[in-house]
């Protein structure tokens, strides 16, 4: 189980990382793109991850993370059951997700092995 402050605690040590608000929902930016967004009410995180990284990681359990059911899960968004999740699944899927929309810069400072 990962929980809530552990999530905001990962998401905001990525570079520029900035949260704010989303409608109910809190969302984590880096150069004002969004790479995941929290649900506390359903303690689920929402990450945006490519296509073939949507792949891989689904392919670990659908309980814990599986597609958004909708077109935006077709363009990589990602639920994230964190009652379920472990932090080394919630560390990789985030870092990932930075990856994917921050800046070549910004993403070349982690390193994705």
């Amino acid at each position: 189980m990962i929980k809530i402050a552990t999530f905001r605690q990962i998401a905001l040590s990525f570079p520029e990382t900035t949260e704010e608000s989303h409608l109910e929902i809190r969302s984590f930016k880096v150069a004002k793109k969004t790479f995941a967004t929290l649900n506390i009410a359903e303690n689920r995180a929402t990450l945006k991850l490519s296509e073939a990284d949507q792949d891989v990681f689904c392919l670990f359990d659908k309980n814990i993370i599986y597609p958004v059911p909708n077109k935006w899960g077709k363009q990589g968004w990602t639920h994230l059951n964190l009652t379920l999740a472990n932090e080394e699944m919630c560390l990789d899927a985030l870092t990932t997700a930075y990856c994917e929309v921050a800046p070549k810069k910004l993403s070349a400072l982690l390193k994705l092995d």
